[in-house]
């Protein structure tokens, strides 16, 4: 029986007039878009106008036609709305987005209180490096804008060298325009300089109002002269050091809303598919060929219900000529566990114990075992990954298969696959960690396809590295012309010879036959 799709009227009188970021979900509870916007309400009321579903793009009607609900929340400021916002899709990489899905990053400051004389730099990447850092910053002009100024007002220096010194002041000119204390030259004291850096991390924490008093104070004098072309730079950098030092939340793993409850769902999936234990770690294998050119493999991992990305893994299938999901989903799994039996055997000295004790006691060994295993696919798959896991004597580790069509979770033994409720939290998170697995899987078989692209005939010549085949093509263009070519010509060319001239032809002979 098909669920009837709920009235979102009512929910929608109830969003405020506010700045915020609005989530959309499908009948699965999925969340398939995610938005910003500086009125929640108007813009949310905007998707449901009757002329909406007429006057849209094909995109936006499909989108409209999925919602089966709604969730928004409320933020701040605009600013805010937009870091919120890519985070969220980062996190959940809704189908309807396209911006904000690759790995860029906004943009943060990065000061280092260990070194005698820091520094501010820009980065993209928090590491845990002992270093201080700001931000993020939405809005990367008023960002470095910001900075040049409290380089300017504080004397920090701009210098890439860790320590300054007389060699790195001939290159550097910025004593001169005042935008730098020069400790490389005035021998400024550490402990001066790093009171100028503390004052201004200050305020890059907003902790600190004088200097957007001084640029505001300086802005009407010169307005007071006439001077308007200088106050109006002096307005432009005051809009941006208020930009910049406006407190802004750090929106962490912690602070997402609630759609996603890991810990939820890892316990029904636990009593649905009736584990002995919570599967904290889970990894999904899944297999994406379009012909028999590149047949590509995913693993990835979730821990404690979350994706783990920097365990991801991805394979090309050698051993397998022609497309064969059942064979390719063999090649994986035994890939990937074998490998694990390998570091365990060189690692314990007791022979007598199961591959599975002998991982387990492996204190050096890395890859730990998952508490549940998943393959994209039906029985076929299936069965194709427990033959193997027999083979490898780790029968003991659960695992299920995930067939799409009608999301039926296929398990050993069982003849019968189970059907989850679709609204369960078990289902969702087999989802989450399939749909992950298909993507990754996906994106190397598109990467694999345009590297393909840009390959020559010239990579199957045995002999033919990159500068030969960029000194053979600007010599003759193409490879046709290069077929036409006599072997004292080839050979005739710099790095290249009479014997690889040779090999070239007989290659060319061999092609044409």
């Amino acid at each position: 029986m098909t669920q009837a799709r709920p009235d979102l009227t009512e929910k929608i009188r109830d969003i405020p007039h506010k700045p915020g970021v609005y989530l959309m979900r499908d009948r699965l509870k999925r969340v398939i878009y995610i938005g910003k916007a500086r009125n929640l309400k108007n813009r949310l009321s905007y998707y449901f106008l009757p002329s909406r579903k007429t006057t849209g793009d094909p995109k936006t009607k499909a989108l409209i036609d999925s919602i089966w609900d709604l969730e928004w929340h409320v933020v701040r400021s605009e600013a805010e709305a937009v870091l919120y916002e890519g985070r969220l899709i980062k996190e959940f990489r809704p189908k309807y987005n396209i911006s904000f899905r690759d790995d860029k990053r906004f943009l943060l400051v990065r000061v280092d209180p260990r070194e005698p004389f820091p520094r501010f730099q820009l980065t993209r990447l928090r590491k845990e490096d002992g270093a201080r850092y700001f931000g993020p910053f939405a809005h990367s002009g008023a960002l470095r804008s910001t900075l040049n100024a409290i380089r300017k007002k504080f004397g920090i220096r701009a210098c890439r060298p860790r320590l300054p010194t007389e060699r790195d002041f001939k290159h550097c000119l910025d004593h001169i325009i005042k935008n730098c204390s020069a400790p490389c030259i005035y021998k400024i004291s550490q402990e001066a300089y790093q009171a100028s850096v503390q004052a201004a991390c200050e305020f890059l924490e907003g902790q600190s109002k004088e200097m957007t008093k001084s640029v505001r104070e300086e802005m009407e004098r010169a307005s007071e002269r006439l001077d308007f072309e200088k106050a109006a730079q002096l307005r432009d950098l005051l809009r941006d050091l208020e930009t910049t030092a406006r407190p802004m939340t750090r929106f962490t793993r912690k602070s997402l809303p609630t759609v996603l409850r890991p810990e939820e769902d890892l316990l029904a999936l636990k009593e649905a598919l009736k584990l002995d234990r919570i599967p904290h770690i889970m990894e999904c294998f899944d297999i994406s060929n379009i012909t028999s050119t590149h047949i590509v493999a995913s693993m990835v991992r979730f821990r404690e219900g979350v994706a783990d990305r920097a365990s991801y893994r991805r394979y090309r299938i050698r051993g397998v000529p022609h497309q064969n999901d059942f064979a390719s989903m063999a090649e994986v799994v035994r890939r990937r566990y074998s490998r694990a039996l390998r570091e365990a055997a060189g690692t314990c000295e007791f022979s007598q114990e199961t591959p599975l004790e002998q991982i387990k006691r492996s204190a050096s060994n890395q890859l730990l075992l998952p508490d549940l295993i998943i393959v994209d696919g039906g029985r076929g798959q299936l069965n194709m990954a427990c033959a193997e896991l027999q083979k490898l004597e780790l029968y003991e580790i659960p695992i299920i298969g995930l067939a799409k069509e009608f999301e039926e979770v296929y398990v050993p033994n069982i003849l019968h696959p189970l059907r989850l409720p679709e609204h369960s939290g078990a289902l969702r998170l087999l989802q989450r960690i399939r749909d992950e697995a298909h993507r990754f899987a996906n994106a190397y078989h598109s990467l694999l396809l345009k590297r393909r692209m840009t390959e020559s005939v010239l990579d199957e010549v045995p002999g033919v590295s990159e500068a030969r085949k960029k000194i053979l093509l600007e010599k003759f263009g193409s490879v046709a012309r290069l077929k036409k070519a006599k072997i004292e010509e080839i050979a005739a060319l710099p790095g290249i010879g009479e014997k690889l001239a040779t090999q070239l032809r007989i290659y060319f002979d061999s092609k044409a036959e």
